[in-house]
C-alpha cells in the first residue's frame, strides 16, 4: 500500500496540477460545489461569518472568518493556547538526535526547521502535532504573548499531512512547503511550523509586527494542513485533559509556559 499511495500522490502532485487547482478555487466555477463541499466535509454553517451562498468561490470559504467572540482566548497569563481549529494527532519529547516520533514514523526538527543552530534550542523540548481538515476553520492565531524572533519558509512540493500522510508519505512534516514564525517569550522560545498540504501550497502571513499578542491572528492556510509547536526543554507543561487525539479550538488552553531555568 505504501508504494502505491506515493505513487497516486507523485503523479498528482505536480506544479501544473497544483497551479490548476489553486486557479479552480478561486475562481467563479468553484462556488457550484461550495454546497457539496460544505456537506461531505460538515463545515459548520452556524459559526461563519457570513452565510454560504455569500461565498463567491471555494477559496473564500476556505479562509474565513468566524463570528465575533465564538474563540475566546484562555486568560491566564502564562498559558499556550491553540492556534488553530483542529486535532492534536500526537504529543511528544525532541530526541537526543533532534527527532520527533508522529505515528510511529520519525522527522528531523533540524531538517523541519533548515537550521541545526535553530533545533538545538528544541532538543529534550516538547512538540505539539494539530492537523487542520478540510472542514476546519484555517485561520491561525499566536499561541502565546511574545516578540517575533525570526520569520523564514523552506519545502517545495507538498503531500498529504492526514493520517495517511503522516504514516505513508516523504516525511510531509519536514520536507513539505512551510512557513515559519519562532517567537520568545521572557527568554523562551516556541517555534510555530506552518506546513502546507496536499496540492495547495499557499500559506499567508497576516502579521507584519515585531510583536503579536496571544489569540491573535497570524496569517491563514489555503486548504487543510497542520501546525507543529516546538518548545525548549522544561518550560511547558500539557494540560492534562490534552490527550491525542483530541479536537481542540483556538484560544482553548493547551499547557502552561513556565519561567526557564538558568544554568549556574
Amino acid at each position: 500500500m505504501k508504494w502505491l499511495y506515493r505513487l497516486l500522490i507523485e503523479l498528482t502532485n505536480r506544479r501544473m496540477t497544483s497551479k490548476w487547482l489553486a486557479s479552480f478555487t478561486s475562481s467563479k466555477w468553484s462556488r457550484f460545489i461550495i454546497p457539496s463541499y460544505a456537506k461531505v466535509y460538515k463545515v459548520n454553517e452556524e459559526e461563519m461569518e457570513k452565510k454560504l451562498h455569500e461565498y463567491e468561490t471555494l477559496q473564500q470559504l476556505f479562509i474565513r472568518t468566524l463570528k465575533e467572540g465564538l474563540r475566546p482566548i484562555d486568560e491566564h497569563p502564562n498559558s499556550v493556547v491553540s492556534p488553530v481549529d483542529a486535532v492534536v494527532e500526537d504529543v511528544g519529547i525532541v530526541t537526543d538526535q533532534k527527532e520527533i516520533i508522529v505515528k510511529g514514523k520519525t522527522y528531523s526538527i533540524r531538517e523541519m526547521l533548515g537550521d541545526d543552530r535553530v533545533a538545538e534550542k528544541y532538543l529534550h523540548g516538547t512538540f505539539i502535532i494539530l492537523y487542520l481538515s478540510p472542514s476546519h476553520y484555517h485561520r491561525i492565531h499566536s499561541p502565546i504573548y511574545g516578540e517575533v524572533v525570526k520569520q523564514w519558509a523552506l519545502g517545495g512540493k507538498s503531500y498529504p499531512v492526514n493520517r495517511l500522510g503522516l504514516k505513508y508519505g516523504k516525511d510531509p512534516l519536514s520536507k513539505n512547503y512551510r512557513r515559519i514564525t519562532e517567537l520568545c517569550t521572557n527568554g523562551m522560545h516556541t517555534a510555530i511550523v506552518k506546513v502546507g498540504a496536499m496540492f495547495v501550497n499557499s500559506i499567508e502571513l497576516t502579521h507584519e509586527h515585531d510583536y503579536v499578542k496571544k489569540g491573535e491572528e497570524i496569517g491563514y492556510f489555503s486548504f487543510g494542513s497542520t501546525v507543529v509547536l516546538l518548545f525548549e526543554k522544561g518550560v511547558f507543561t500539557l494540560d492534562e485533559q490534552i490527550v491525542p487525539p483530541v479536537e481542540v479550538k483556538v484560544g482553548q488552553r493547551l499547557g502552561l509556559l513556565g519561567l526557564k531555568e538558568k544554568s549556574e
